[in-house]
């Protein structure tokens, strides 16, 4: 029996942590907790000025990990983001200089304003955790999670993802304006002089370590799931591939990924095993950036989170 209460207590003192920061966000920080223990990466999309880069450096903070942070621009080169080999005359050798990748937790800010060529460069360190320059494989570190924010594509001057690159992604957790409350409080908190981009003073010390974090993922395994569950699963991929409104549905890897994320998410639940209503809830994460409609139904004003929440009604649950 994995020992489920030592994860669900860190991780829910890291959601209570980040939730001291960003107010009004309880279901996207559930998942971005999701997402670091099931080892994926994720996209955060949102207007500007809702907390998404102040999300990335509290969760940074919290599990002591290192943090670099890479400004996407129109200009922004591939070197610029893996680095290069530089011709040391002094020794006639070539030294590696390493680019902002090599880190634990990498921000992609603003992923979505910089040409899909750039955005490529993190194809293969998403995937396989390394680096290949000139020929020579660099690892990353274990721990690596990237962490990239966007704009609505609506907005001008971004570049939407390509499906190979938005594949590599977890999960796409939308933050949505928070609640008047949440908001009130926000305002508040700077009207009595705290400063909630001060993470440094407001996160003294770290909610868990990324040793641990490791050794989460580990146990993470361990939690049971019925093939009844794995089939509920498989039914709604299938699901996704609906002719009728669909151009490109989920893949085998999103159902991997959905895998993943619900056994990670029931771990942090302080759950054993998988219940359906796990999968329920991470299917709109997890598929909402792979499942492309068709144009008509785009036409129509059917989106891909309409078509998902829809998706789960058909498909009947396991006992």
């Amino acid at each position: 029996m994995p020992n489920l209460e030592v994860v669900r207590d860190a991780m829910t003192k890291v959601r209570s942590e980040l939730g001291r920061i960003i107010m009004g966000q309880d279901s996207a920080l559930e998942q971005l907790a999701t997402c670091l223990l099931a080892g994926g990466h994720v996209i955060l999309e949102g207007v500007p000025g809702l907390g998404k880069t102040l999300l990335a450096k509290s969760l940074a903070k919290l599990v002591d990990a290192q943090f670099r942070r890479i400004q996407f621009t129109p200009d922004l080169l591939p070197s610029d983001i893996i680095g290069t080999n530089i011709f040391n005359v002094q020794t006639s050798q070539f030294s590696l200089y390493k680019g902002p990748i090599f880190t634990e937790i990498l921000l992609a800010d603003e992923i979505n304003r910089t040409p899909p060529k750039t955005q490529a460069a993190l194809l293969e360190a998403m995937e396989e955790k390394q680096v290949t320059l000139d020929g020579v494989k660099n690892l990353l570190p274990e721990l690596f999670f990237v962490i990239a924010t966007q704009n609505p594509v609506e907005y001008e001057g971004t570049y939407p993802l390509p499906e190979t690159q938005l594949d590599r992604f977890m999960m796409k957790i939308v933050l949505g304006y928070p609640s008047q409350e949440a908001e009130l409080s926000v305002v508040r908190h700077y009207a009595d002089g705290v400063d909630l981009q001060d993470v440094d003073r407001l996160i003294p010390s770290r909610a868990t370590a990324k040793e641990e974090i490791l050794a989460f993922r580990r146990e993470v395994q361990k939690v049971v799931v019925r093939d009844e569950v794995i089939r509920y699963l498989q039914q709604i991929i299938e699901a996704t591939r609906d002719t009728a409104y669909v151009q490109l549905g989920a893949s085998t890897r999103a159902a991997v990924w959905m895998l993943k994320a619900a056994r990670a998410l029931a771990a942090i639940r302080g759950l054993a095993f998988v219940s359906p209503e796990e999968i329920k809830d991470i299917t709109t994460p997890t598929l909402r950036h792979r499942v492309i409609l068709r144009p008509e139904a785009l036409i129509d004003g059917l989106t891909a989170d309409y078509f998902l929440e829809n998706l789960l009604r058909s498909v009947p649950v396991p006992r």
